[in-house]
């Protein structure tokens, strides 16, 4: 016959046996993020089959399907659906107890999660995070490249901590702060008619090979907008590609296919090198900003708040680091 305090201790191991383990649920939150568990491999620095018997364990454990498997993609089931705000909940505490057990020893470490769109992430962040690095070496950053709606989406619902996008996010729960300002330049291959004066109008462009960045990026809208107020559309433009990617498109204007508008930070190498070169389309203002953003209710780590007073510091003179760095040889 068990006694009833044998009975209390087999019932605290038990319980213990089932408790579920940080690490598990870190899995559990890479896999319902990325949908896929060879994906979530590469993000944890795990193998697939690792990540695969960490989700197993836990739905053994509790009896319950966590994620339906649909060939190469995962979706959560709802259980799944129920655990995920849980699991990002205490995450998001054991980050803050230990950033304050960092605090006791008065050392700046952990995880710093920035979401971005894609120029920010390949140009602006990779020199933004150097300097930071070189003041808090313990942080380590990890950037997640995404469209600028989906940082916005991810900002407001508090999946990630704060964000990167040259789009101004309006919404009553979202702080956006200048970061960079950047310039578009038409650049030209080195061997065009245009490449020796430097100088265009609006309408030199109606006829010209254009290849241009995708219909909804941040480049496009500030060219066509601009233009707009020339009554040129995109339908008067001779558009001989459509590029996703801004070095592809960058490479393009090299081997002269076209010309084409893109951010000073994709330019910067190509015309310090020759290889292209920029030319002023006269009375167009092609000027944008690129912001960072937080949720204002979503609460920050000590690295978290460091760096996004960091960006403020050093808003300044970013654009001369920035352009130091993609031109240096």
């Amino acid at each position: 016959m068990i006694n009833k305090q044998t009975h209390h201790r087999y019932l605290s191991e038990e319980t213990e046996k089932k408790m579920i383990e940080l690490s598990s649920l870190r899995v559990f939150l890479a896999a319902a993020e990325e949908k896929n568990f060879s994906k979530a491999a590469r993000r944890l620095h795990m193998s697939q089959s690792a990540v695969s018997q960490h989700i197993q364990a836990m739905e053994h454990a509790y009896n319950v399907e966590l994620f339906l498997r649909r060939g190469r993609s995962i979706a959560l089931c709802e259980a799944g659906e129920a655990l995920l705000p849980m699991a990002r909940e205490m995450l998001r505490s054991a980050r803050i107890m230990e950033d304050s057990l960092h605090n006791i020893n008065h050392e700046v470490g952990g995880e710093l999660l920035i979401g971005c769109s894609t120029s920010a992430g390949k140009y602006l962040l990779p020199v933004l995070l150097s300097m930071f690095q070189e003041e808090y070496p313990a942080i380590h950053p990890r950037v997640k490249v995404m469209s600028r709606d989906n940082v916005f989406e991810r900002i407001r619902d508090q999946n990630i901590p704060m964000g990167v996008s040259s789009k101004l996010l309006e919404h009553r729960d979202i702080e956006c702060q200048p970061l960079f300002d950047d310039r578009i330049f038409l650049i030209v291959p080195a061997n065009h008619p245009w490449a020796s004066n430097g100088q265009a109008t609006p309408d030199d462009l109606v006829g010209q090979k254009i290849i241009m960045r995708e219909e909804f990026s941040g480049t496009c809208e500030t060219v066509m907008g601009e233009m707009k107020k020339f009554g040129i559309t995109p339908d008067m433009l001779n558009v001989v590609m459509e590029l996703g990617n801004p070095e592809a498109i960058e490479m393009a204007v090299e081997r002269g296919v076209g010309i084409a508008f893109v951010s000073e930070m994709v330019a910067a190498r190509g015309l310090a090198f020759g290889r292209v070169n920029k030319v002023e389309v006269r009375e167009l203002d092609l000027k944008r900003t690129v912001y960072i953003a937080r949720h204002i209710h979503h609460p920050f780590t000590r690295a978290q708040s460091l760096f996004w007073e960091f960006t403020q510091a050093h808003h300044d003179h970013l654009n001369t680091e920035i352009w130091n760095s993609l031109t240096r040889f």
